[in-house]
């Protein structure tokens, strides 16, 4: 059985919720629901509209298979119809290619970025660095058998 304080609770919490990686986890989810918004809006209001129009004006949201149509009785629906919204499932599918494709282009991008800093030369070492190595060369030429007699020789 667990044997806790509320200090001691609130501290274990504490280190955890503090974590880098929780933290960045939060940053991307939040981030991740601005960036769905912005793609709902692309497809919804810039690409669907073309693409209904194309197909002589079908708006995708509507399309339906109807199963069992509504019970309408004195004006009033009784009983909803049944129904298989594909277009819905349309539009779904297009947001998420439409995300896959931007976060693929992204992804590329860093990629790009990364190889392209690993890939520059190290940065020229100060005066400091170069004479000291200067130094280490010419000393292992005058001496190249040095590292291998003892330095402790007893005569």
């Amino acid at each position: 059985m667990l044997n806790y304080t509320f200090h001691e609770f609130f501290s274990e919490f504490k280190k955890f919720a503090v974590k880098g990686n929780v933290i960045d986890l939060a940053v991307g989810v939040v981030i991740g629901a601005a960036f769905g918004a912005i793609t709902k809006s692309l497809v919804d209001d810039i690409i669907m509209p073309p693409l209904g129009l194309l197909i002589s004006g079908i708006d995708f949201s509507s399309l339906q298979l109807v199963l069992k149509q509504a019970v309408v009785e004195n004006g009033e629906v009784v009983a909803k119809a049944v129904t298989i919204n594909y277009g819905n499932f349309l539009q779904v599918l297009i947001n998420f290619l439409i995300i896959a494709f931007a976060i693929f282009l992204l992804v590329r991008v860093i990629n790009k970025t990364r190889e392209t800093e690993a890939a520059k030369p190290a940065p020229p070492a100060n005066k400091q660095e170069v004479l000291l190595a200067e130094i280490r060369d010419l000393l292992k030429g005058q001496a190249p058998d040095a590292a291998a007699e003892p330095h402790d020789k007893v005569v």
